[in-house]
C-alpha cells in the first residue's frame, strides 16, 4: 500500500466515525503537501463541509484529532485554512523502506489473467527506411507496452506493415527503370536504404516530367496525372492487384530487402513484436463487412458506385469506405483488421500508436464500429502523438531530406564515444565493455530525450542536448545509477551491511525522508503513466529521483558515516533507489550500465 492510499483509507475511516455515515470516495481528497508547507500529505476539507456543517478549520481540527487517535503512524498535523496537512512518523517511513527493499520488482505487478491489450505501432511503408518520426512511434509503442505489462496487463505488440499501394510501386518502377540490377549486396547498402533511394529517384523524375508538361502548356493538375512515369506506376499497381507474376516477383524481392533492413533497425533500437500483419494480406478484409453494412442500410452508395458512411449527425462528415471500382481505402482495411484482431485476442483495449494527423481517421473508425454494432468499439484508443523534428526543421521523405533512423542511432553512439573519451570516463575499462557502454549511453540519450516529452506535444529532437551528462537527460540518470552501484560495490568490499531491516532512529535527516517518500511513489507513477498512456511521467520521475539522490550524495557521507545504523539506512536507501531507477528506465526501453 502506498503512503497516499494509507492516508486516504485513514481519513475516510476518521470521517465515517466522526459523522456516522458512509463517505463517498470523491469526498476524500488527498494530495502531496506543497513544499512550502509542513507535512507529507494534505487532506482537502471542503468536500466534507456539507456533512460536518462546520467551518473548514473546525472540520480539519476534528478530522486531525480523530486521525491521530486512530493511528500511531501519524506524528502530527497542522491546518492551513481548509487544508489538513498530515505528517507521518519515522516508524512509518522506516517500515516503507523495509518493505521496498524486501520486495522483488517493487512497483511492478505480475500479469493477471484477463483480456489482453493489443498495441499496434511502427506501421512502416516498404518504400523507404525508418526515420526520426518512426523512432518516436516505435519508442512510444515499446514503452507503453512495457508500462502496461508491468501494471498487470497481458500485452500483444503488433505491427501492420504497409507493403502495397502506389508508393511501393514508385520505388519498384524507379529501380526497374534506373537500377541496372543493383542489390544490397552489390552496393553494400542496407536494403531499406537502397529501396528508399529509388523512391526519391522516382520523385525527381516525376517532378521533371510534370515541369516539362507544364512548360508545353498543360495545366499543372493535369500534368501531375498524365506524367508518363506516374501513368506507369499506376499500371504497375493494376498489374500487382491482378497478380501479374513478374510484378509480384519484383515486389517480393524488393520487400525482402526492406524487411532485412527493418529487422536490423528494430534490433538496434530494442524493438520487438509479437505478431506482424501485412497490408497485402489484410487490405481486402473489411470489404465484405462494408458491403454487408450497405445491405443493412448502415452505409450508402453514390452514383459512381462508391460506398460511404454518413457521420454528419455525429458532428463529422461523409467518409468514403469503398471506391467506385470496388477497391478498399485505409479505413476499410482498419475495419477488417480490428474485427480480425478482436476475434483473435478478445482484447480489452486496442491502442493505435499513430501521429496526431490521423486523429480524424480514428474518430471515424470508432464511430463506424459502433454503427456496425460492435460493443467493443469503445476499447479502440488512438495514442496520438505530435510531430518530431530536428532544429533545422521538417523532413520530407520524397525529397530525401528525412533524418534516417540508422544514421541517427550511429551518430548518437559516436557522440557518446567522443564525450566519454573527452571526459576520460572509461579509460580504465576493457575496449569491448567501453563500446557496449557507449552504445547504451547513445541510445539512452536518444530514447530518453524523446520519451520525456508528453506524447501529445510536438517536439524538436536536439542530439547535442540529449547526450549531456548533466540535466534532464538519459545519460545523467544512467550516470547516477552507475554512481550508486560504485558506492554499493565499495560497501560490499568493506563488509558494510545494507538491504537489511532499518530502524526509525536510523533516519537522521529530512533528505532521507524525502527520498523514501519519492521511491514509495513509484507504483503510483507507473499506474498514472498506464492510465494516461504517457511514458513521460515515468521519464520525469526517474530524473527527479536521480537529481534528488545526487543532492543527497553531495550533502551527506555514506561510506564514511560513523554511525552504523545511519550508514546501513543510507546504503539500503541507495540500493533501493538504484533498483527503482533501473526499473523506470527499463520501462522506457533504456539499459543502465553498472559502470560509466
Amino acid at each position: 500500500m502506498t503512503a497516499e492510499q494509507f492516508i486516504y483509507d485513514l481519513a475516510k475511516k476518521a470521517a465515517k466515525e466522526i459523522y456516522g455515515q458512509s463517505i463517498a470516495d470523491s469526498q476524500v481528497q488527498i494530495q502531496k503537501t506543497r513544499k512550502e508547507f509542513e507535512g507529507d500529505y494534505t487532506m482537502v476539507a471542503f468536500p466534507l463541509l456539507k456533512i460536518s456543517r462546520k467551518s473548514p478549520e473546525e472540520t480539519c481540527k476534528e478530522l486531525g484529532d480523530k486521525i491521530l487517535e486512530l493511528s500511531p503512524e501519524v506524528e502530527k498535523y497542522n491546518i492551513i485554512k481548509g487544508f489538513l496537512n498530515i505528517t507521518l512518523s519515522k516508524s512509518f517511513w522506516a517500515a516503507t523502506l523495509n518493505e521496498i527493499s524486501q520486495t522483488p520488482d517493487f512497483g511492478f505487478t505480475q500479469e493477471q489473467e484477463e483480456n489482453p491489450i493489443v498495441i499496434e505501432f511502427s506501421s512502416p511503408n516498404t518504400n523507404k527506411p525508418l526515420h526520426l518520426g518512426h523512432i518516436r512511434n516505435n519508442l512510444l509503442g515499446m514503452s507503453i507496452s512495457r508500462i502496461m505489462e508491468k501494471t498487470g496487463k497481458r500485452v500483444v505488440k503488433v505491427n501492420l506493415v504497409n507493403d502495397r499501394g502506389i508508393h511501393i510501386c514508385k520505388s519498384m518502377l524507379a529501380w526497374q527503370k534506373f537500377g541496372n540490377g543493383e542489390t544490397p549486396e552489390s552496393t553494400g547498402k542496407k536494403g531499406d536504404h537502397l529501396v528508399g533511394d529509388y523512391y526519391v529517384r522516382f520523385d525527381k523524375e516525376y517532378k521533371a516530367q510534370v515541369k516539362e508538361l507544364v512548360s508545353n502548356g498543360m495545366p499543372e493538375e493535369e500534368a501531375k496525372i498524365k506524367a508518363p512515369i506516374m501513368q506507369e506506376a499506376q499500371e504497375m499497381l493494376r498489374k500487382w492487384e491482378a497478380k501479374d507474376p513478374e510484378v509480384i516477383g519484383l515486389w517480393k524481392k524488393m520487400n525482402g530487402w526492406v524487411y532485412e533492413g527493418f529487422d536490423k533497425t528494430y534490433s538496434d533500437l530494442g524493438i520487438t513484436f509479437d505478431k506482424i500483419y501485412y497490408e497485402s494480406d489484410t487490405y481486402l478484409l473489411g470489404k465484405s463487412i462494408v458491403l454487408d453494412g450497405l445491405k443493412k442500410g448502415i452505409f450508402f452508395k453514390k452514383e459512381d458506385g462508391s460506398v460511404w458512411v454518413d457521420l454528419t449527425k455525429d458532428g463529422l462528415d461523409e467518409k468514403l469506405l469503398l471506391r467506385g471500382d470496388g477497391t478498399s481505402v485505409y479505413i476499410t482495411q482498419d475495419i477488417g483488421t480490428a474485427i480480425q484482431r478482436y476475434e483473435e485476442y478478445k482484447f480489452g483495449e486496442h491502442i493505435y500508436v499513430v501521429g496526431n494527423e490521423q486523429e480524424y481517421h480514428f474518430q471515424v473508425l470508432k464511430l463506424i464500429m459502433k454503427k456496425l454494432g460492435y460493443d467493443w468499439s469503445d476499447a479502440l484508443y488512438h495514442l496520438s502523438y505530435g510531430m518530431v523534428q530536428l532544429p533545422e526543421g521538417k523532413m520530407k521523405s520524397r525529397e530525401g531530406t528525412v533524418v534516417d533512423a540508422d544514421d541517427l542511432v550511429k551518430e548518437m553512439i559516436d557522440t557518446a564515444r567522443q564525450m566519454s573519451e573527452e571526459l576520460g570516463k572509461l579509460d580504465d575499462v576493457d575496449h569491448g565493455v567501453a563500446e557496449e557502454v557507449n552504445r547504451m549511453v547513445g541510445l539512452a540519450a536518444l530514447k530518453y530525450f524523446i520519451l520525456k516529452v508528453d506524447p501529445k506535444k510536438n517536439m524538436t529532437f536536439n542530439p547535442k542536448e540529449s547526450i549531456d551528462f548533466n540535466g534532464n537527460t538519459g545519460p545523467f540518470i544512467q550516470y547516477t545509477h552507475a554512481r550508486i552501484k560504485s558506492v554499493l560495490a565499495k560497501a560490499t568490499a568493506s563488509g558494510f551491511a545494507f538491504n537489511q531491516k532499518v530502524n526509525p532512529e536510523d533516519i537522521s535527516n529530512n533528505k532521507e525522508l524525502d527520498l523514501i517518500q519519492l521511491i514509495g511513489q513509484f507504483p503510483e507513477v507507473l499506474q498514472n503513466s498506464a492510465q494516461n498512456h504517457n511514458p513521460s511521467l515515468i521519464a520525469n520521475y526517474a530524473y527527479e529521483l536521480a537529481k534528488e539522490y545526487n543532492q543527497f550524495y553531495h550533502d551527506y557521507t555514506i561510506l564514511k558515516e560513523q554511525n552504523e545504523g545511519v550508514r546501513k539506512l543510507r546504503l539500503t536507501l541507495s540500493a533501493c533507489i538504484a533498483d527503482v531507477i533501473k526499473r523506470a528506465m527499463w520501462l522506457l526501453g533504456i539499459e543502465v550500465p553498472e559502470k560509466m
